[in-house]
């Protein structure tokens, strides 16, 4: 049997906490020295998360509902919005296509398309996302009941113009002959509920 005499057997432990200690601070060290500070934001191309979430507040627009397909066969119109995530033009065009959702998103699918995930094909089906994609974003694609395009815009087609479209979709009265569309305050919507 071998005996260890206690004094030794401490010097030991302390000897393996020292050395665990200076490793563990060696390495927080590297961590510290090697990490980039995130630097992201709306102006720059850099990728912060998803746009939607981050710079519209909207995370329900993502991913969509239903698919271009079930959309398309349920003769629903349909706004396409295609977009990348680290593209400052995308990420600031992302609250015209969260306004676009509060007043249409009842009537209509709104569906936010990252390009990142369209395959890649020869060709595509006018049920497929691709098909309508020209390769530049931001690009908004407004599809009326029976699936015709009504706008094919790239850049940053203003609300307006989308609103447009969607009210002749909709069979709606012009901007200028009907009330303006405005945001209305909480209060608006709880003292409605409480009727």
């Amino acid at each position: 049997m071998i005996s260890i005499k206690f004094p030794v057997l401490h010097k030991k432990i302390a000897d393996w906490r020292w050395l665990v200690s200076k490793c563990l601070s060696l390495l927080i060290c590297l961590l510290i020295i090697g990490m980039q500070p995130a630097w992201a934001g709306i102006n720059d191309d850099n990728y912060d998360g998803n746009m939607f979430v981050v710079y519209a507040g909207n995370g329900s627009l993502v991913p969509p509902r239903q698919t271009l397909a079930q959309s398309l066969a349920e003769h629903k119109p349909t706004v396409l919005a295609f977009y990348v995530d680290d593209s400052r033009d995308c990420k600031e065009y992302a609250i015209v296509i969260s306004r676009v959702q509060e007043f249409y998103g009842q009537a209509a699918e709104i569906m936010p398309i990252s390009v990142d995930t369209i395959p890649n094909k020869k060709s595509y089906e006018p049920t497929e996302p691709g098909y309508y994609y020209t390769g530049g974003v931001p690009q908004v694609v407004v599809l009326n009941q029976s699936g015709k395009v009504v706008l094919n815009k790239q850049g940053q087609v203003p609300f307006e113009e989308i609103d447009d479209r969607l009210r002749e979709v909709f069979d709606l009265l012009p901007r200028t002959e009907s009330v303006q569309l405005k945001r209305r305050s909480f209060n608006e919507f709880s003292s409605e509920l409480a009727k």
